[in-house]
Parts: structure tokens; C-alpha cells; sequence
């Protein structure tokens, strides 16, 4: 885990801006804080804030090919590099250090723009080829690892973060509507476009070059699935296959010069990572949880269950609603987006706790139900598909709600209540977001709170067909579980789990973040088990749970998932709550930014606070925290974004001048 950032002549070649770059760099220190270095030509200009876990004495950055031509700054790690130097030195290639910066080099040089598809990793990195001039930019298949670029006044700029690029004054800052639309959708927006006026995210398995002025981009990866599946394979044997491949994930994700950790949530995911870890390596297993003093939330019964099954040095921090409004600003400064939920705001305090332990790195189970369906939206996707070929039946809706034996007693107890909601989009079963609409309709009802100005400029805006540009061109004849997981892992696995939930809370306190289930070995694997294999009847992730049966207590094989989430709207509202809740919800500080009725947001904070100690509903919940987020974004990087002083020159540890 590192932060990169950089700038590029995309016009006549200038005097390097050595102190904008430091700036660069320093306002992410968060993401690396262990060394910098910058690198710079009248060309281009790089800058690495680096989080040592790989070859610590010689993996610094910017880094060189043999002959100082090919200089490269990365963000994350290629997991099979030591594999890939043995091929790379039979090709003739000479290592001096024993990092995977440095096969990135060498795999360029030998395979050109095409070294990407030999990675098993999760990576952003910038290659500056002085030979003919150019940058090569590019990003893991599944997003892990965040990029970001725009072009202004004849400069290609880029960075780990957005706040990187707007250390430079003379760039806008500026909210883009279609971008909140997307959010309020989405949960996320739709990669290249972000909820800033020109500023743009690299798509995930997508590289860019910039060369002789110009920006292209072209994509090396995407997950398809197939129109047909093969039912005669055992059950058993796709079982034992992606138990080995999970295993082999594990093992290439352990590789590190400092203590490795495990994320341990109660659920099934961590369970089955941390089980990999103790029974197929000789790492001793360290794990990490969080507890909620709200029961209604928390799983620490089940973190302890497992804990000692395994026979884990467990680590717990407990979270309340005090933790979670307290530190909520400080997440919408990492996440750089609005969020419809709280959820991100614990996993900074356990990315704390990790640190607070002396580990840089952990393992995590996220993407697991994307890439399996473990999700309650794929099984409520197989439901209404069904029940929209019979939709007057009054009894195919009453399956909905065997999903939600966790919720709390709301009207979503009735049946009728789930039919109703569920029912809607029927006419839209041909969409590829059919899957989404139950979703979309609970988070779209904070646009009832725009102002005037922005519910008049979104007039025309499409923000339900976001994701649907790009589509493969095979995807309507795909079985309906395969598109509801390509859409899934399209939008929320990447824009909003992998960033807002993993990658920002995780650097937040200097914290990697690894993810054995997003292999892409196993992600092409999943991608061929037949739907009946991944929910059979209403048993998520059953082929999982079959090839783990052996090794997990059936306490966690059998449990009812329950998803992860964290207190919403009562954190804000209690007695006690923080004086900038008040502050930035006031009528003066909506009106001032513009993008929300003040009138319909007090009658909300209002109803919030009424409902303080009662279970809200979900769209007043997601309302509320969507608005003050967006609220906190809006101060924080339109009113008073801070750009840090330069770093002094003895701070650079890498100094590269190629003049």
C-alpha cells in the first residue's frame, strides 16, 4: 500500500514544479508514511509516499529499469512477482532490489502495455518511459486500488487520491450534479465520471497512455460469464476446485517482510480466510473485530466463537454512536465522496486498531458475495424473476421474507409491505438493472431533498442507465444471477465496498488491505459455477460453505447471514451529538451550498430526532446520512479544502533530477 501522484507535460515541455509535487505527496501521507521520493524531468514529475511491506531496505521509489529509461511509482502489490522474476531473469533481465516495484519494470519493458495481464494483484501504477516520452497508467482488474487524473491548461495530472490533485490552486473544485445523481443511485458513481467537475477515475482492468499530447485509454480485463453452465460436474468437484484456489489465494497473499493480520467479522468470509490461513500456512494468525454496544449490530458472540475455534490472538474494539459521529467527518475526507451509510465509519476505528497493533497489513473477506452471491439482492433478484412470470400470486412474494429474519420489527415484517415493494419494476424485468431497482427505489428518495437549482439541472439526467454504457456484448443472454452480479460488482463492490468501506478506511491509518476472494484466478472460476451451485433454493454461497465444510464449526456455516452495518441517523441525533451535525445541517450552511431544500431537511433532522430511540426507516436513514455527508464534502473540499506545506528537501528519502 502506497500513494502515488504526478503531473505530466502534455504540451511544450517546462520547468518542474518540485514543491507542487511534494504537496502532492504529503497531503496522502496517510497512504504510505514511511518514505517519500520524487522524480522529475522538464517531462514529467512523480511522487511516491511509500508503506514499506516488500524488500524494506530496497524497494524505495521512484524506481528504474537497468539504464535509468523506464521510472516507475505503484500503489499496491503483484502477488505472483517472485514467479514472474524467475521468468523475466531467463529473459536476460537484471534485478538489483528483491520488490515487486521492480518486476513491474522489467515486465514492461519485455511485454510492453500487455504486462498487466501477467499480474495477480491489486495495483495503480504510473510508468514514465523517457524513451519515447510517455506515461503508461494502469489498474488492477477489480478496483482495488484507486486512481484518479484530469487534464487542465495543458498538464495531465494523477493521483491515489483527488485531494492530490487539487493541491494544485489553479484546478476548480467544483461538485458534479450527474455525479451526486449517480450516488443516490448508485451508492457510487459510474468510473470515469466522480461527484467532482472534472476530475475523472480510471475504470478497474483499464490502462491509460498519455503520449504526444494525447489520452487513451483502453481496457485489458473484464469478468464475463457464460450463456450456458455445466451441470454434469459434481457438486464435490467444484467444491474441491475452489477450495485450492482459495488456498493458493491465501498463500500468495501472505507475502510480506512485516506480520500479516486477518480481518474476523462473525460471518462467513473471515471465517473462511482466517480458517485457510491457520490450516494451510505457518503464519500465526492474528485477528481483528469490531463490536457494536447497539446489539442490534453486533456479531462479537460469533467473532469470540471462532476466535477460539481457530485459536487466534483476538483484538476487538467496540464502536458506539458517540465513535461514529465523532469521526464521521474525518471519513467523508478519505471516502472523497457523499456515503448513504455509516458503515465505513467502524471499519476506520478497526484499520486503527490493526495499526495500534503494530500490523501494516490484514486480510479481508469483502468480495466474497459479489463473487459468489452471498448477497440478499442476488436471492431477491432469483425471487422476483420467478414471481414476475405468475405477478397477481400471493404466495411467491411470501419467500421474500424468509430473507429477513434479522430485521428489526418495522412494517417490513408485513408481507404485504415486502410484496408491494418488491412488485415494483416488473415492467422493467428486460433492464439490465432489473436486480437494482428494489435497491435504487430505498436510496433515491434523498433527491426528494434537492434544491430547486439541482432538481431542475438533473432534469434530464440518467443516472439509472450509469453502468449500462459498456455492457459486454453477450450480457442479455446471460443467466439473470450473472448480470445482477456484473452490475453488483460493476457498482457497489468496486465504488463503494472496495473504496468507501476498504481501500479509505484501511489507508486511512496506513493500513493494506488484502482480498483472497478477489483473485481474479477465482473470480474467472466463480464466474463458470452454475447459479444452482451459488444459491441453491435459498442457501447462499452453498458451494462455498461445501468446500469449507470440513473446516469451519457449522455455528458459521449455517448462521444466518446477517449483513454488515453500523448505526445510522441515532448517532446524530442523541443528546450529545456534536455540535457540527447542527452546524452543517443548519439553513444557513444548506442554503449557502446550494444542493438541498433547507426547509425539507429540518422536517427531516426533526422527524430524525423524534425517531432518535425507534428503528427509522431505511430511506430516512439513508436521507439523512447522505445529506450530511454531502454537506461535510462540500465544507471540507469546495469552502476550506487545506493544501499541506511543501515537504523540506531532507525529507525525500528518493530525489531523482533527470535533467
Amino acid at each position: 500500500m502506497c500513494g502515488i501522484a504526478g503531473f505530466f507535460q502534455l504540451q511544450n515541455k517546462k520547468t518542474p514544479d518540485v514543491d507542487l509535487i511534494s504537496k502532492m505527496i504529503k497531503v496522502i501521507e496517510h497512504r504510505g508514511p514511511d518514505e517519500y521520493g520524487v522524480l522529475f524531468d522538464d517531462k514529467a514529475v512523480l511522487g511516491h509516499a511509500r508503506l514499506s511491506i516488500i524488500d524494506l531496505a530496497g524497494g524505495s521509489q521512484p524506481l528504474s529499469n537497468e539504464d535509468n529509461s523506464i521510472w516507475i511509482v505503484f500503489n499496491g502489490e503483484i502477488y505472483n512477482y517472485i514467479e514472474l522474476k524467475e521468468d523475466l531473469l531467463k529473459a536476460g533481465h537484471k534485478f538489483r532490489t528483491n520488490s515487486d516495484t521492480e518486476v513491474i519494470v522489467h515486465a514492461y519493458e519485455e511485454y510492453g502495455k500487455d504486462c498487466v495481464k501477467y499480474f495477480n494483484g491489486q495495483f495503480a501504477f504510473c510508468i514514465y518511459d523517457k524513451n519515447n516520452e510517455s506515461l503508461f497508467i494502469s489498474r488492477d482488474r477489480m478496483g482495488i486500488r484507486p486512481l484518479f487524473y484530469t487534464a487542465f491548461n495543458g498538464r495531465f495530472y494523477f493521483g491515489s487520491e483527488i485531494k492530490s490533485i487539487f493541491c494544485d490552486p489553479q484546478i476548480i473544485r467544483a461538485i458534479d450534479l450527474n455525479g451526486l445523481d449517480q450516488i443516490f443511485t448508485w451508492w457510487t458513481t459510474a468510473p470515469p465520471k466522480t461527484v467532482f467537475e472534472n476530475i475523472s477515475e480510471l475504470e478497474a482492468g483499464c490502462s491509460l497512455i498519455i503520449k504526444d499530447g494525447k489520452i487513451s485509454k483502453e481496457r485489458y480485463w473484464n469478468i464475463e460469464y457464460p450463456e450456458k453452465f455445466d451441470y454434469n460436474r459434481s457438486v464435490d468437484s467444484w467444491a474441491e476446485e475452489m477450495h485450492a484456489l482459495l488456498v493458493d489465494s491465501v498463500r500468495l497473499r501472505l507475502r510480506a517482510d512485516v506480520p500479516v493480520g486477518a480481518y474476523l467479522s462473525g460471518g462467513l468470509d473471515s471465517a473462511v480466510t482466517t480458517a485457510l490461513i491457520k490450516n494451510f500456512t505457518d503464519t500465526k494468525v492474528e485477528t481483528f473485530s469490531i463490536a457494536f454496544e447497539d446489539k442490534a449490530f453486533d456479531e462479537s458472540i460469533y467473532q469470540t466463537q471462532m476466535s477460539e475455534f481457530l485459536g487466534t490472538n483476538h483484538h476487538v474494539i467496540k464502536c458506539n454512536y458517540k465513535d461514529i459521529a465523532e469521526n464521521f467527518p474525518k471519513v467523508i475526507y478519505h471516502t472523497e465522496k457523499p456515503i448513504v451509510r455509516t458503515a465505513p465509519t467502524p471499519l476506520m476505528l478497526l484499520s486503527g486498531l490493526v495499526r495500534d497493533n503494530n500490523f501494516k497489513v490484514v486480510l479481508t473477506g469483502e468480495g466474497s458475495d459479489e463473487i459468489i452471491g452471498g448477497y440478499d439482492i442476488f436471492k431477491e433478484t432469483l425471487i422476483r424473476k420467478f414471481w414476475s412470470k405468475f405477478p397477481d400470486s400471493k404466495f411467491r412474494p411470501v419467500a421474500l421474507r424468509k430473507l429477513y429474519p434479522t430485521l428489526p420489527v418495522s412494517q417490513a415484517d408485513t408481507g404485504a409491505y415486502l410484496g408491494e415493494f418488491y412488485k415494483s419494476g416488473f415492467a422493467e424485468i428486460g433492464k439490465y438493472y432489473f436486480s437494482h431497482i428494489p435497491r435504487m427505489n430505498t436510496t433515491t428518495k434523498v433527491k426528494m431533498f434537492f434544491s430547486q437549482d439541482v432538481k431542475e439541472s438533473l432534469a434530464n439526467a440518467s443516472a439509472i442507465d450509469a453502468f449500462g454504457e459498456h455492457l459486454p456484448d453477450n450480457f442479455d443472454n446471460w443467466h439473470h444471477l450473472s448480470k445482477a452480479q456484473y452490475v453488483e460488482a460493476k457498482s457497489l463492490m468496486a465504488g463503494y465496498i472496495l473504496s468507501s468501506q476498504g481501500d479509505r478506511m484501511l489507508t486511512a491509518n496506513s493500513i493494506e488491505g488484502r482480498f483472497p476472494f478477489l483473485d481474479h484466478r477465482f473470480a474467472e472460476f466463480c464466474a463458470t459455477i452454475p447459479p444452482g451451485h451459488k444459491i441453491f433454493g435459498l442457501n447462499e454461497k452453498y458451494l462455498l460453505k461445501k468446500a469449507m465444510e470440513k473446516e469451519l464449526p457449522k455455528e458459521i456455516t449455517e448462521r444466518v447471514k446477517q449483513p454488515y452495518m453500523a448505526p445510522d441517523s441515532n448517532s446524530f441525533v442523541q443528546y450529545d451529538s456534536p455540535s457540527y451535525t447542527q452546524d452543517i445541517l443548519s439553513e444557513d450552511s444548506l442554503s449557502k451550498a446550494g444542493l438541498f431544500n433547507p426547509k425539507s431537511v429540518s422536517r427531516l433532522v426533526a422527524k430524525c430526532t423524534k425517531m432518535a430511540d425507534k428503528h427509522l426507516s431505511f430511506k430516512d436513514n439513508m436521507s439523512f446520512i447522505s445529506i450530511l455527508s454531502t454537506q461535510l464534502l462540500h465544507e471540507r473540499f469546495i469552502n476550506n479544502f487545506e493544501i499541506p506545506k511543501s515537504l523540506d528537501r531532507s525529507e525525500i528519502k528518493t530525489f531523482v533530477d533527470l535533467r
